[in-house]
């Protein structure tokens, strides 16, 4: 993490495309870290960080789902807006919480 950057929330959780790894908040940025797990001795290791975002780059952020719930956004990237679709246990406090960082750095 850099200079004055928190950590704000992380969950260890899914995403569509990306597979299994930990989402985590700070407030600075959105990051995934790929997790590779072991059942023999149930152990979980931070694999690369496979998405970085700046908050300023989050265009848009909503939950979405009836059984399979999922927070989603969608961000500027090198390869254009892409989106992202998370399956985290507490989907409203992690949008509402987004949306709070979002709002914070943009007024700092």
């Amino acid at each position: 993490m850099e200079k004055g950057e928190n950590k704000i929330k992380q969950e260890d959780c899914g995403e569509d495309n990306l597979g299994a790894g930990i989402l985590t908040l700070t407030n600075k940025r959105l990051a995934f870290d790929k997790t590779n797990a072991r059942i023999m001795d149930f152990s979980k290791h931070f694999g690369d960080t496979i998405l970085d975002i700046k908050l300023d780059d989050v265009i848009k952020v909503w939950k979405e789902g009836l059984l399979m719930k999922k927070v989603c956004f969608t961000a500027k990237t090198n390869e254009g807006e892409q989106t992202y679709k998370f399956g985290v246990f507490n989907t409203k406090d992690w949008t509402k919480t987004i949306e709070k960082q979002i709002a914070e750095y943009k007024n700092q």
